[in-house]
C-alpha cells in the first residue's frame, strides 16, 4: 500500500514536472525553463564562494545518494 502510494506521488511529481516545462518551452512563456533555473542556480556567489554550484552539487549528491545507492 505504501509502496503503491510512494511510486503515484513520484509519478504525480514527474507529470508536474513536465508540464511546468512544456509551458515554460512555450512561445512567449514568462515561466523559467529547468534550464533558466539552473544557470541562475549556478551563478549565484557570496563573495568569492560559488554557493549556487555547491548547493547543486550537494542536492545531486543527496539524490544519488537516496535513489542509487545500495
Amino acid at each position: 500500500m505504501m509502496r503503491t502510494l510512494a511510486i503515484g506521488g513520484f509519478l504525480a511529481a514527474l507529470l508536474l514536472f513536465a508540464a511546468v516545462e512544456w509551458a515554460a518551452r512555450r512561445e512567449g512563456s514568462r515561466i523559467p525553463s529547468l534550464a533558466d533555473v539552473c544557470a541562475f542556480v549556478m551563478r549565484y556567489e557570496v563573495g568569492p564562494v560559488p554557493v549556487g554550484r555547491i548547493g547543486l552539487f550537494g542536492f545531486w549528491w543527496w539524490l544519488g545518494w537516496h535513489f542509487l545507492a545500495r
